[in-house]
């Protein structure tokens, strides 16, 4: 029995309570397009214009990921794949560090009520519509090629209306809760000015 409650009680602290991506079925030609970037297979690859640069941001932003993700290796990681896969889909790397504290709280395996998993809260019906079954939502590179993915479609979809993409990606189109607390995460905790402005690739 102390068993059971105990998987219980991981179970429940691996939860979310963002919302999720609402379905809405996809053009042939979206899909196409969509289709081909979650399947590219090429291994991440930083971002930057030098060493120097790659090395002053992955510091910076290690130390205040420590907390969340203790181990460095992980950390490490992560942030290089973040910046990849962000940079990839023109995001802002920072603003979606800022979207997956908000979404997971940089937890892989966490679960909304909705079903939505991973990082940055992937809804399941995703991988059915431009996946393919063996992709796993809570493997890091996966998680996050999708939600860049998703989020750029949508950034697209609102003719680059940033509050608005953000909203669809959280299942709360029209509300402004969510967008603005992403927002408020990305400035707060995760602007990065460099020469008189930050890295990004939008």
């Amino acid at each position: 029995m102390r068993k059971l409650i105990g998987c219980l009680l991981l179970a429940a602290s691996q939860l979310t309570w963002g919302g999720a991506q609402i379905y809405e079925p996809l053009s042939a030609s979206v899909r196409a397009v969509m289709q081909k970037a979650v399947s590219d297979k090429a291994s991440p690859q930083i971002a930057f214009g030098s060493d120097a640069e790659a090395n002053a941001w992955l510091g910076d932003m290690s130390r205040r990921l420590a907390e969340s993700i203790p181990n460095a290796k992980e950390r490490l990681d992560f942030l290089k794949t973040v910046h990849y896969e962000a940079s990839r889909a023109g995001l802002d790397p920072q603003m979606v560090l800022g979207l997956i504290q908000v979404e997971s709280r940089f937890r892989k395996y966490a679960i909304s009520k909705a079903g939505a998993r991973g990082y940055m809260q992937v809804m399941p019906f995703w991988v059915r519509e431009i996946g393919s079954k063996e992709q796993n939502l809570f493997h890091l590179k996966t998680n996050l090629r999708y939600g860049c993915t998703i989020l750029r479609y949508y950034l697209g979809q609102e003719k680059g209306d940033l509050y608005r993409a953000l909203g669809r990606y959280n299942g709360s189109l029209g509300q402004s809760k969510y967008p603005n607390q992403v927002v408020r995460a990305w400035i707060t905790s995760w602007k990065y000015p460099v020469r008189g402005g930050q890295f990004s690739r939008t």
